[in-house]
């Protein structure tokens, strides 16, 4: 996810139940559903941190978790708990300006850990972490110190780790490295200088070897495996594009384009119909905004069917922008790093 301006937490818990009628594929504008996101229940996060970048529920469905600015990964446990650390790196614990900040999250998370990208194993309870800076990282279902898997693979090492997902069915847990040259800190520079170092990698859970799917790629971010389990899809930050890198059957190996999308993609998640949600952290420039009429709504999500089609869009009011959107129990959460509530849509 791109660095933002720094400011409170919010997640959003969709309070309306899911009652989606599904368009045939390729729907047409007019079909497209629109679901304002302005009101809901807040969940703030602790004073002194923000995120969340990604969010994620636990196989008996608690949470969300969240990873957070200082390095953590934190757990809700209700109103009367509220939040709690789960998971850090072993630096969090042994650095003492990690755990009494004295200075920016800017200048301490490369030093603290940053968990970008979180998923569940359900069969095991373990959760995978990507970390920007710390790599892939994984934590029994108690919690605790999280565990180094990777930090680089063939040689390089990792620069900026993002998006994560698990094959439920194999335990093979897939994930981006945003860029080979520059790291979280100096992510605008990969927009600006149109790089294309990303990679998509797989970490296999039998050999707990990592391998290079793909590599070349412009600023790859969230990550999502298909319901099916056939393909991977990848959320490109630049140039505002999901792709799919199929994993089985006869397209096996292939990377191609899924759906164009109307902003800046950060994660991306399985819905529950076999489509999935794309969180937007800003809405695409458009060429001819300044002779266009004035933008009535403000998108910060997207709804595409298993085709690349757009189902249903998500507004918000103006400035605020989603790090992630996933479903638990047909109600939406969505996650922001520039909001200080979280709220449903």
């Amino acid at each position: 996810m791109a660095a933002r301006r720094s400011s409170p937490l919010l997640v959003l818990l969709a309070t309306l139940l899911l009652a989606v009628s599904f368009a045939p594929p390729r729907a047409s504008a007019a079909e497209i559903k629109t679901s304002p996101t302005e009101h809901g229940l807040r969940l703030p996060l602790p004073d002194g941190v923000t995120g969340a970048e990604s969010l994620a529920f636990d196989p008996r469905g608690q949470g969300p978790y969240a990873g957070v600015s200082d390095g953590r990964v934190l757990r809700w446990g209700g109103s009367a708990v509220g939040w709690t650390t789960f998971a850090h790196h072993a630096d969090y614990r042994r650095i003492p300006l990690c755990t009494v900040p004295v200075a920016p999250s800017q200048e301490t998370e490369s030093i603290c850990g940053r968990p970008l990208g979180l998923a569940f194993h359900r069969k095991s309870g373990d959760l995978y972490i990507a970390d920007a800076y710390k790599g892939l990282l994984r934590v029994g279902s108690d919690g605790g110190e999280a565990e180094v898997l990777a930090t680089g693979v063939d040689g390089v090492p990792f620069h900026f780790v993002n998006g994560i997902d698990v094959d439920q069915a194999t335990g093979d847990v897939y994930f981006t490295d945003s860029s080979v040259t520059y790291s979280r800190r100096f992510n605008t520079e990969i927009m600006m200088n149109a790089d294309a170092t990303g990679r998509l990698l797989k970490y296999e859970a039998r050999t707990k070897q990592v391998t290079v799917l793909k590599d070349g790629l412009p600023y790859p971010n969230g990550v999502a495996v298909s319901h099916d389990w056939t393909y991977v899809v990848v959320a490109h930050t630049v140039p505002c594009q999901a792709l799919r890198y199929y994993l089985r059957g006869p397209k096996a190996g292939q990377y191609e384009l899924m759906a164009d999308l109307p902003g800046y993609p950060d994660n991306v998640r399985r819905d529950s119909k076999g489509g999935f949600w794309v969180a937007l952290n800003q809405e695409r420039a458009r060429p001819d905004a300044a002779a266009a009429p004035a933008v009535t709504k403000h998108l910060v999500g997207v709804r595409l069917d298993g085709d690349g089609a757009q189902l249903e869009e998500l507004t918000a009011a103006k400035g605020v922008t989603l790090s992630e959107v996933t479903q638990r129990s047909n109600r939406l959460w969505l996650g922001s790093v520039e909001l200080d509530y979280i709220g449903v849509v």
